[in-house]
Formats: structure tokens, C-alpha cells, sequence
């Protein structure tokens, strides 16, 4: 969608918790900072201070800011060394994997006691139509007061609530509302709503879409609305210009959809100084291979897909892919592909980044694992899945394998939110 920074925040008596809520069906709740705000929960000496939640190295990225650290101009996806000259004071903490996991889990489930028709966005965000939840629980404004009362109760967190007839309104509803406000779009005011907000507020406008409209004078959502939609065409092609008058006017038939299909899992990291030895390189997807082995058997899934991904230091960035037979969740195997994609590479440049995914998801259940030749019944899936039972109970901490203990090289590099691993094989060195 369009930017967040590009709706206007402010309170409009016209859309507020009292305003007509008759069809308004969507609900579109966002999490306030959540990963800074459940950092806070943990540690409640820093309420009201300037925290900030991401890649703590000379390349990591912001997460998630307190809107204490907000002020200062610091936001998410900036580069943590920007975030420090803007912020000097400023509370940098890295991304707490698990415990923003248990939050989101939390959170969910939330949703789900009031709808089934909860469709998830990110860990911290998600659709959900009370269509039929109205029944029991009464008007969707009330809804949205419930939800929010219950996360300040049973969380120590607050959210922000769009409440309108459609998705992509209520999503910019709760944008509106934040922090920790309720927005409501009565469906005869959706026009008023829309069309005052600038281009860059609709879905699908990034930063070069919207300077093309604005040479056009196309500047707020109402100027698109009115615009010949053949001008729309010659400035932004077919599909977007029919999406773009669409919702202009409003019109956005999607429903929520709680089945919302996981196309690929994966993890990166960044380094924070180039690398070039193969060593540290091969140990790094070691680590990534194990991290996503663990989220694939978490989600109760398996794939036939495995992608690297490197970033060179000149910021070229090369992926490879390789598909296989037998659909797999095993890290051991998802490693020797990566590994073998990265030597077919035959790299030698320094590198800036490494990552791995997995594509082509299926259900666990639904996928009969096939034995090669003289493999044993019982190996290495296995072996990883009683790692993950190991690491439930006593945490990370639980199982390392003795390659990586004490080896400071590697640990350097987890400086991106979803790298902190500790990976169960140990394969032979590189040749």
C-alpha cells in the first residue's frame, strides 16, 4: 500500500468512535510499535523513553521506534547509524525473536476469539470481517473498544483500530488513528475521507509513481478520482491506472481471507564489514539453513525450493534457486543446496549480505517424505526436531553444536532481525 507517513494523523469529529458505524464490516487493527513496545513491556523502566528496536551494527536497520524516538525524525527501515545521529539518547535494543513471536501469537489469538475471519499481514497487524461476530458481540465500534481493552489488559499493549466498509479503507483508517486510536468510516463518508489524502496514500503508490502523478497535478486521491483515466493509463499503464481509479472512488471488493497462503520462508544477515572468506560465508548459511529448517517445521510446512541470496559490497544483488523432488524442512539439506548454489557462483568479491528461503509450500501432512537409497528411517529431521522440542523448554541456549561456540566471527554478523540461530550441524570444512 501507500506510505503511512503520507495520511494525515488528527482526529476528525466526522470519523470518530461515534460516528455511524452501519455496514462498516472490516476492521483493520495495527499494533503500536510493536516491537519497541513489547521491548518496554519487558523492561518498564523505559516507558516514556526513546527506544529503539532493530539491528544494533553499523548496518542495521530500524524495526520499530517508541513514538518517544519518533520525534526525532526516526522511523522503521532506516539505517540504524542515521537512526543514531538523529537520536543520540536514543535506547538500542536488538530484535527479541522470541518474545515478539509469543506477543504476535498472543495477539492473534485475540482476533481469532472475536472472528475466525482473521486474515494476518505481519506479526503485528491483520483484517478482521465481525460480520457475523455482530450477532454476539454487538456494533463493530464496539468491537474495536473490546479488542483494544483487551490488549491493554492482557498484553500491556495498545493498538490502533480502522473500522469501514472495506479493507483498503479501514487499513487507512487505523494508519489515521494512530497511536492508540480508533477511526471510523461511515460508508456515506468514504469519498470525504479519501479524497483529501495525498497520492502516495493509495495502495500501489511508491515514491517514483507518485512524482510521475504530481507532474500531471495529480496531487491528493480526489484529483486521481476526477482524472481521465487515459491519462492515468499514459502515466502509470493499464493495470495501475484501473487499480488506481478503483480506489479512488472507494471500490475495493476484497474479502478478508483468513487462509492467507505463505509463499516462501526465509531468514537473512547482514555483515557488518564485508566478507570474502569462504569459511565465514559457508557458516553463515549454515546458520540461516538452520533458522529457516526451524520456522518450516514451526509452521507445518515443507518446500521444493531452495533461493540464496548475496549482495555484494557494491550492492548487486544475485539470487539462484534450485528445486528438488522431495519437498524438505530438514536444515541439513536446505544447507548443502544453499552452499552448493553459492559455490556454483564462483564469487570473489566481497559480500554484504547473505539469505536463504525456501519456496513452494505445502502442508507437512499432506507430503510423504520418500527414502533415498540405504538412508536410515530416522536421521536428521529427526534429530532437529528434538532440537526444537530442546530449545522450547530451556531456550537457544539449549543445543549448540561445538563449530560454532566461541567463534566471534559469525556472531558479529546477526545483526538483522531474523538471523539470531544456532544451527545443529557441524559439516566438514570447505575443500
Amino acid at each position: 500500500m501507500g506510505r503511512s507517513q503520507a495520511v494525515p494523523k488528527g482526529r476528525d469529529p466526522r470519523f470518530g468512535p461515534g460516528a455511524d458505524d452501519a455496514g462498516c464490516t472490516i476492521l483493520h487493527v495495527d499494533m503500536d510499535a510493536f516491537f519497541a513496545s513489547v521491548a518496554v513491556r519487558a523492561r518498564p523502566e523505559l516507558r516514556g523513553q526513546p527506544v529503539i528496536v532493530g539491528g544494533v551494527g553499523p548496518r542495521g536497520v530500524v524495526s520499530s521506534a517508541s513514538y518517544e524516538a519518533r520525534r526525532f525524525g526516526v522511523r522503521s527501515a532506516m539505517p540504524t547509524a542515521r537512526a543514531r545521529a538523529l537520536c543520540p539518547r536514543g535506547i538500542f535494543l536488538p530484535v527479541e525473536g522470541e518474545a515478539i513471536a509469543a506477543a504476535s501469537r498472543a495477539v492473534m489469538a485475540i482476533f481469532r476469539d472475536v472472528t475466525p475471519l482473521v486474515e494476518p499481514l505481519s506479526s503485528d497487524e491483520a483484517f478482521l470481517d465481525v460480520t457475523g461476530a455482530q450477532r454476539l458481540l454487538g456494533r463493530p465500534t464496539g468491537i474495536a473498544r473490546e479488542i483494544r481493552r483487551r490488549m491493554r489488559d492482557e498484553q500491556q499493549l495498545t493498538c490502533s483500530v480502522g473500522v469501514a466498509p472495506t479493507k483498503f479503507v479501514a487499513k487507512l483508517g487505523s494508519t489515521r488513528a494512530k497511536p492508540d486510536g480508533l477511526i471510523v468510516v461511515p460508508g456515506p463518508l468514504v469519498l470525504d475521507f479519501l479524497h483529501p489524502l495525498p497520492v502516495d496514500a493509495l495502495w500501489g503508490v511508491g515514491e517514483r509513481a507518485a512524482e510521475t502523478l504530481r507532474r500531471l497535478g495529480l496531487t491528493t486521491v480526489g484529483e486521481i478520482a476526477h482524472a481521465p483515466v487515459g491519462m492515468l493509463r499514459g502515466a502509470v499503464g493499464e493495470a495501475a491506472a484501473t487499480h488506481l481509479h478503483e480506489l479512488s472512488w472507494g471500490r475495493d471488493p476484497r474479502g478478508v481471507s483468513p487462509e492467507r497462503e505463505e509463499k516462501s520462508i526465509g531468514a537473512e544477515m547482514t555483515y557488518d564489514t564485508d566478507v570474502a572468506d569462504p569459511a565465514v560465508i559457508r557458516k553463515s548459511l549454515l546458520a540461516l539453513a538452520d533458522k529457516v529448517g526451524a520456522r518450516l517445521r514451526a509452521a507445518g510446512v515443507v518446500g521444493r525450493t531452495v533461493a540464496i541470496k548475496v549482495r555484494l559490497a557494491d550492492f548487486r544483488t544475485v539470487n539462484r534457486s534450485r528445486t528438488v523432488h522431495t519437498s524438505t524442512d530438514v536444515a541439513r539439506e536446505i544447507f548443502e543446496i544453499s552452499w552448493s548454489l553459492f559455490t556454483a557462483l564462483g564469487a570473489r568479491e566481497h559480500i554484504r549480505l547473505v539469505g536463504v528461503r525456501i519456496e513452494g509450500l505445502t502442508p507437512t501432512a499432506t507430503t510423504s517424505r520418500q527414502l533415498s537409497l540405504g538412508e536410515p528411517e530416522r536421521g536428521w529431521r529427526e534429530a532437529e526436531a528434538a532440537r526444537d522440542a530442546v530449545i522450547a523448554r530451556f531456550g537457544p541456549g539449549g543445543l549448540s553444536p561445538a563449530s560454532l561456540l566461541g567463534r566471534s566471527d559469525l556472531r558479529r554478523t546477526e545483526n538483522h532481525p531474523h538471523s539470531t540461530v544456532v544451527p545443529l550441524s557441524d559439516p566438514p570444512s570447505p575443500s
